[in-house]
């Protein structure tokens, strides 16, 4: 996934200023330990998904490809489409997604909060698409409006 970081408010960076530029030497803590990590990655491998959120996830990521017959959009303005990695990685997001919402199964709305940092990374737009101003997130919000 590519995650978008935006700079820290002013008391946040603050504070990593002075903790990691003092004569204290900050130490990190363990979050998990590694069983803890293979266990939850286990658990979100074994959580139900219903067929329409499998076909959401196949039709968005299918539907992201220039070589589809889908939306001109795309045809117009993809250079490269995501592979099936992108679907699997989308798959096990919106698992994961679920169970830490405390729910036990995903929904077509996982899928859809997760579908630009999943695919932002795997696909490019071609050079007349930026010239003429089409941007990643467009081009993917609109295929996402069309599998729920």
């Amino acid at each position: 996934m590519e995650v978008n970081v935006t700079y820290p408010d002013r008391d946040a960076e603050r504070t990593m200023l002075l903790a990691t530029t003092g004569a204290y030497d900050a130490k990190p803590v363990q979050a998990l330990s590694a069983e803890d990590l293979m266990t939850a990655q286990a658990l979100v491998r074994r959580l139900p998904l219903g067929e329409t959120v499998v076909d959401a996830i196949l039709s968005l990521v299918r539907g992201c490809r220039p070589e589809s017959p889908g939306d001109d959009i795309v045809r117009r303005h993809v250079a490269w489409g995501p592979g099936p990695r992108a679907a699997q990685a989308l798959m096990l997001a919106t698992r994961a997604r679920a169970l830490l919402d405390g729910r036990l199964s995903p929904s077509i709305d996982d899928v859809a909060a997760l579908a630009r940092p999943v695919l932002r990374h795997r696909m490019a737009l071609s050079f007349s698409a930026r010239a003429d101003g089409v941007v990643l997130a467009d081009v993917i919000d609109r295929l996402v409006g069309k599998i729920g």
